[in-house]
């Protein structure tokens, strides 16, 4: 009989053990409201044998609120979730469980609110929380959701702030692709900051001026107030208009930027080109001047500067915006409503602004500006886009210099009869966009029906990014 062979068996790693200790944790919270002592205790230990503050364990703790007691965490959480390439060779145990535990309480935080009512302190600190998520994944503050500002506006904690990561990486460059890590993050914590929202006794809370002054405009915020604005008098009104005002000065400035890295027009070197200090050309100045070095003085002498030409040849263009205002196109009411008043300040652009559910309302003479723009819409109803093309058209004067956006989720009653007359537009020669949603996520419901038929027309429904629209409507009025 053969003796019995010895078999090694690996011991555990007691690194692994830890990290699953605390993600079992992050799971047992984020389905079971109830706290599972054992992994409460077994958590706190892991947390305090590597260093880190029991605060972390905290469900009431906000990451502010531990970023402020241990300022040296901050760095720790840029970055902290963003992808990494696959790096052969040993990792570091122990800085993976850091990582688990700090990872951990961003995601609690955000993902896993309590039931009841929401206060403005509340709503505020969980703003503030995504904010640390979205510098967890390597975005800035509010770029995946709220509408799409790219950025929110500094506020008092750390995860208000924009700028360039402390430590080099993360939201101080360009956005990471995370398809591969969380795919559509954004629209899901715009989802939970709307339920945020609307469990808030809003009404209550914008008749407090020191609640009020709480509360960070956000675009789940906008919608609450503009669908609810007909209801406010008094301090409350007055309160929700500054909140709309603040957000659309925000959003405003990131999408001027936008807009302006692309002048409108070609040059005309048929006029002099003016000759002030920023209009020189420094390197066509030297360039030109090569033959007048002196090389035992060591001194270039300059016969003649050389200016750049800044004055552009255009044709007067004009824009057509159409913006379904029904309850389900907020998100890009908004946002484009604001992108018309900034072309409209642009020279030679004509800018035309519609609204409609089942009426429509010519919102031109306060085009330029949408504060007052968005105060005049009313949010939801039916959808009839043929009231809509009865104003657009006439508005059609010479169709080779117009441009007609058209904004909604095509889900029409008169669906044959409204594609036509966008089928008429386009075979006019004026250049037809349509659009199903400008939002931060690109999340948005498009008729099938009606995207197929923009496909064979030869004009395909853009859908995504705001940036887009920007950009097709740089290259038309350039």
């Amino acid at each position: 009989m053969s003796e019995p062979t010895m078999v090694d068996v690996p011991e555990a790693d007691p690194y692994d053990n830890r990290r699953q200790v605390l993600y079992w944790r992050l799971l047992a919270r984020l389905f079971d409201p109830e706290e599972q002592a054992s992994l409460e205790s077994a958590s706190l230990a892991v947390v305090e044998d590597i260093g880190l503050p029991a605060a972390l364990l905290d469900p009431g703790a906000s990451v502010d609120s531990v970023v402020q007691r241990h300022p040296e965490l901050a760095a720790e959480f840029d970055g902290l979730m963003a992808p990494e390439p696959e790096e052969d060779g040993a990792r570091d145990r122990a800085a993976e469980v850091r990582r688990a535990a700090l990872a951990s309480k961003v995601l609690l935080n955000v993902f896993a609110s309590s039931p009841g009512t929401v206060t403005a302190e509340q709503l505020a600190r969980w703003q503030s929380d995504a904010g640390w998520l979205e510098r967890a994944l390597g975005c800035r503050p509010g770029e995946l959701h709220s509408g799409g500002r790219g950025g929110r506006a500094a506020t008092s904690g750390p995860g208000g702030g924009g700028g360039v990561s402390p430590t080099g990486t993360g939201f101080g460059g360009p956005a990471p692709d995370l398809s591969r890590l969380i795919p559509e993050i954004g629209p899901e914590l715009s989802s939970i900051e709307a339920g945020l929202v609307k469990r808030m006794h809003l009404r209550e809370v914008l008749a407090d001026p020191k609640l009020a002054s709480r509360l960070t405009p956000s675009m789940s915020l906008i919608e609450q107030l503009l669908r609810d604005k007909n209801n406010l008098s008094g301090v409350a009104l007055a309160n929700a208009k500054a909140l709309i005002r603040r957000y659309v000065d925000e959003v405003t400035e990131v999408l001027r930027t936008q807009v302006e890295k692309a002048s409108v027009g070609e040059l005309d070197r048929s006029v002099p080109p003016k000759r002030v200090f920023r209009n020189l050309d420094l390197d066509r100045t030297i360039w030109k001047n090569l033959t007048n070095w002196d090389p035992e003085e060591e001194r270039l002498y300059v016969d003649r500067l050389y200016y750049r030409h800044t004055s552009r040849r255009t044709t007067p263009q004009r824009l057509i915006v159409v913006v379904d205002q029904s309850g389900s196109m907020v998100d890009s009411m908004v946002n484009c409503t604001i992108l018309a008043s900034i072309f409209a300040g642009l020279p030679k652009v004509d800018v035309h602004l519609i609204a409609y559910d089942t009426q429509a309302l010519d919102l031109t003479p306060w085009a330029h500006d949408p504060f007052e723009t968005l105060l005049r819409t009313k949010l939801g109803g039916g959808t009839d886009g043929t009231v809509a093309m009865a104003l657009a058209q006439p508005k059609i004067a010479e169709p080779r210099n117009t441009v007609v956006v058209w904004i909604s989720d095509f889900y029409e009653w008169r669906t044959h009869e409204l594609f036509e007359s966008m089928a008429a537009i386009h075979r006019s020669g004026a250049k037809f966009i349509p659009v199903g949603s400008v939002t931060s996520s690109g999340r948005g419901s498009v008729n099938p029906w009606f995207r197929e038929k923009f496909k064979d027309l030869g004009t395909p429904v853009i859908s995504g990014h705001i940036k887009k629209l920007v950009h097709e409507l740089k290259t038309f009025l350039t």
